[in-house]
């Protein structure tokens, strides 16, 4: 058993793709054209770091509801967690790419540590060795 994908609410299809693939890295494993329980057209977007089983779908905001929790999928709390194996590497490859900070890297327990924002203003740790 694994964990196949975890869904992201999103603004637009195109530039979460391009946050995804050319500022973190990832892989666009699929993106395939769909059709919502409603009815509306839709896209099947995956993506993943390179070599991991789990991917994300991002999936287009679809009405006033879904719309509202974009950017904020875990109230406001870190929600995502980004393991990397060369922090200073990853790090200044998102800085290169304006990516967004809240407060400094720091050394935890648990690794190299910085809380960054998603295109979509969702929190994530990017985590690397200690």
């Amino acid at each position: 058993m694994h964990l196949g994908l975890v869904a992201l609410v999103v603004d637009d299809y195109d530039p979460a793709i391009a946050f995804f693939t050319d500022v973190l890295g990832f892989e666009l494993a699929e993106d395939s054209p769909a059709v919502t329980n409603a009815g509306h057209t839709k896209r099947w977007v995956v993506v993943r770091p390179p070599g991991a089983e789990t991917g994300i779908l991002l999936a287009r905001a679809d009405g006033d509801r879904q719309a509202a929790v974009v950017g904020a999928q875990a109230g406001g709390r870190v929600g995502f967690f980004l393991r990397v194996d060369d922090f200073e590497v990853a790090f200044q490859r998102m800085v290169a790419a304006n990516v967004t900070f809240v407060g400094e890297p720091r050394t935890e327990p648990y690794g190299r540590v910085v809380v960054f924002l998603d295109i979509a203003g969702n929190r994530w740790d990017l985590i690397g060795p200690a």
